[in-house]
Parts: structure tokens; sequence; C-alpha cells
């Protein structure tokens, strides 16, 4: 179901990780404040599929499709990128490149470098498609300003929120799809275009 979120999470998530030091807030230092309800407020570090270091603010610039996944799930995970994929092939192909992609683990200390490189190749994403593994407490961290709950079962599987979270390029939540399969909602895909054509 797509609906709209509210600043509420914002606060709740970095007062959820303002005892980690690596993700507590901190002074902006671009030229160009965020604004307030920008997510990228919070300082965590992630690393990509090519083992490149950066910092979840980096993701800022333009809008972005971001959800939270591990490589070894075997169900929703497939979905939501199955999903993200379909949400993207929707839009004109001068729009496409414009919507970054973000798919961040929830479970970094299996899933290296090489296996989420592994993942993008299974799943034939964009090359611009970013999949992230982020470091020490950031996952909780970002998980709680994203509102996607999990939790580690015996198994090794984690249950958690199947979900796909739109960002404008200044790291605002704009909107929410819960993802119950390939096919992304409508209504979500709209909001995307709309998101793109407000972006300069």
């Amino acid at each position: 179901m797509n609906t709209l979120i509210f600043p509420l999470f914002l606060a709740i998530g970095l007062a959820a990780g303002a005892t980690a030091p690596t993700t507590a807030p901190a002074a902006d230092t671009t030229a160009e404040a965020l604004p307030g309800q920008s997510l990228y407020h919070l300082q965590a570090q992630l690393a990509d599929q090519h083992d490149k270091s950066l910092a979840w603010s980096d993701l800022s610039g333009q809008p972005q499709l971001v959800s939270m996944f591990y490589a070894n799930c075997h169900l929703m995970c497939p979905l939501i990128i199955e999903n993200a994929k379909a949400v993207q092939k929707q839009l004109p192909a001068g729009e496409r490149e414009r919507l970054g992609v973000a798919m961040i683990s929830l479970d970094p200390q299996r899933d290296t470098a090489d296996a989420l490189a592994q993942v993008a190749r299974n799943h034939r994403a964009p090359d611009a498609w970013r999949f992230l593994r982020p470091a020490g407490d950031d996952v909780r961290a970002l998980a709680s300003v994203l509102d996607v709950r999990y939790r580690f079962r015996e198994d090794g599987s984690i249950n958690h929120t199947s979900v796909l979270v739109l960002l404008d390029a200044q790291g605002r939540v704009i909107a929410r799809s819960e993802v119950v399969g390939a096919a992304p909602d409508p209504a979500f895909v709209e909001q995307v275009r709309v998101a793109l054509a407000a972006t300069p």
C-alpha cells in the first residue's frame, strides 16, 4: 500500500542512533544546508558492491528509490529488487537514469562486496544501482529512519519490512510502497514521475 510518511520517523531514527558515534547527526558541511526533514542528516558509512566506501549523504542530488534486504533471502528480497526494476522500467527512457536506486543490506557481516555483486548479477540490475552494506550500528539507524522493522531468526533468516521508500533529491521521504509482488503500485510509479519532474 502506498502512503505518505511523516517527519516523525526521522526524529525517531535519529534518536535511536544517537548513542552510536557513527550514527549521530552532524553539522551539514555542504554549501547548501539540507532541509530539516532530510534523512541525510544521519551520519552513516557504507560500502557498495565494488567495495567502494561512501557516506549515506552521498546519495543526495537526485531522487532515490531505497530499500533494505539481505543477499541470502530467497523470498521477499528478490521481489523487492524486481519491483524496483519494474518501477524504473515504467519510466520514460530519459528519466530512468535520473532515479537512483539503493538496496541496503540488513546483514553486512555476511553480505560482502562479492555477495552483493552476485545479487546484482543474478537480477541483472542496472550498473548504476548501488547494493550497499552499512558499517557497524548504522544498519539499525538506517532501518529506523526508513521505518524498516527487522528481526533475526534462529535459522539465520531475517524477518523484515518489505518496502520501497522514495526520497527526493535532498533526502526527504515522499512516499512508501509495500512490496507484495514483482509488479509495482501504479500510484507509487506516478509519485516517482512527479518527483523526477520536480527535480531540476
